[in-house]
């Protein structure tokens, strides 16, 4: 029976989404249901990878729709459909099925809901696959994945071009985009506090560490490089602003939404931001195009994510394949050629320093992880066993 999957695309789905489901787990009849229902959306039209928006209503019969997760507060969601957002909690299958807190929703995640009381609020009982997703390892000592966000086709790493500059935070966020399969661009805020030749001698900075991505350079203040980032957001994808607080996220947020509807804090003699939002949430600009607000972060742990170290330090790769050893690691062996581009100035050791701690770090807490994993599967399995040994107990 399709009744679950016979959901509802909602306003702000994009018409290659059919071509992305073709790629879960979706049988073939569930993928041509998905496939009929956004050709629908433009007649004598089938379905492109223009990124134009499309709407479709379909009713299953039994009040099932897909929305969108615009926004989580502890264990209470706010989901959007064309019609608009209401509040839903989570139905008790999905909350005892899960394996950790990363099985939950989280902003971004596409849900199948069934709507209650003519449609004021509803109950989330499944999550679509995601395409794309932001994690950490959650703060503290608990080591366990954190879910940030999930479905964003762009990452906004914002940092002030005064006090909030650092390289090396740079390379941790780039780390967790990379992981995601999120591209990346970088926004460099409050140009106005700082002159031209200051603001090229960051962006060396930044070109310097081996870091490719584009760099854009704005000012909430004036508006320069405003109107560059708001063309640069296309109709029906969907991106996010990840940064330390402080650093102008939501005044950036209120400059493109067109008012003030987002509350910011003032700003200090310094040129310092204050933290105000509490909270990720998703919001639909006016031309279609979807932004993630979220937080600062205080701890950007690495967790379970090696391989992105090695995608993010791309430099260090391409010098290490000139290595004497295969297994080289890069610290006192005879040949190798990453010490050897330090000595040389042709490789910032900073950057490369950044990449060994990065590598432990990860190393350390996947350790942790798969101990904590191992050890929660064999209590699982303890108490398996101790309920079949009561169910024959019982049958006797």
């Amino acid at each position: 029976m399709l009744g679950e999957y016979l959901l509802e695309l909602a306003v702000f789905v994009r018409s290659d989404y059919c071509i992305r489901i073709s790629n879960m787990n979706f049988s073939k009849q569930q993928q041509q249901v998905f496939h009929a229902l956004a050709e629908r959306a433009y007649t004598g039209h089938r379905c492109d990878t223009s990124g134009r928006v499309i709407s479709v209503a379909s009713d299953t019969g039994d009040g099932e729709f897909i929305a969108r997760v615009t926004a989580v507060d502890r264990d209470q969601y706010i989901i959007r459909n064309q019609d608009g957002e209401v509040p839903a909690g989570l139905t008790g299958r999905l909350v005892y099925t899960r394996e950790s807190r990363s099985d939950l929703p989280c902003v971004g995640d596409w849900v199948g809901v069934q709507y209650h009381d003519s449609g004021t609020h509803a109950s989330i009982h499944l999550i679509l696959p995601r395409t794309s997703f932001l994690r950490r390892k959650s703060p503290g000592k608990n080591v366990e994945f954190q879910m940030i966000a999930a479905n964003i086709d762009v990452a906004f790493i914002v940092q002030s071009c005064h006090y909030d500059f650092n390289v090396r935070r740079l390379e941790r966020y780039l780390v967790m985009v990379n992981e995601g399969h999120i591209e990346p661009a970088i926004l460099l805020t409050k140009t106005d506090l700082i002159s031209a030749e200051e603001l090229e001698h960051l962006a060396e900075k930044i070109r310097h560490a081996g870091i490719t991505v584009k760099v854009f350079a704005l000012s909430n203040v004036t508006g320069t490089g405003v109107d560059q980032i708001r063309t640069l957001m296309l109709p029906g994808r969907t991106y996010c602003l990840l940064g330390s607080s402080g650093v102008g996220k939501t005044t950036l947020i209120n400059r493109l939404v067109g008012d003030s509807s987002l509350e910011t804090g003032e700003v200090s003699d310094t040129g310092e931001g204050r933290h105000t939002t509490t909270r990720r949430q998703l919001i639909v600009l006016e031309h279609g195009a979807q932004l993630i607000d979220m937080p600062g972060m205080r701890e950007l742990g690495m967790l379970g994510v090696s391989e992105e170290i090695n995608d993010s330090f791309a430099d260090i790769q391409e010098h290490s394949k000139n290595c004497r050893f295969a297994n080289c690691t890069h610290t006192n062996e005879p040949g190798c050629a990453v010490q050897r581009a330090i000595a040389h100035d042709e490789l910032d050791a900073a950057h490369f320093h950044s990449y060994l701690k990065l590598k432990k770090e990860s190393e350390f807490h996947e350790m942790s992880y798969l101990e904590k994993r191992k050890k929660d599967r064999a209590f699982g399995q303890f108490v398996r066993s101790i309920q079949k040994t009561k169910e024959k107990r019982n049958e006797r």
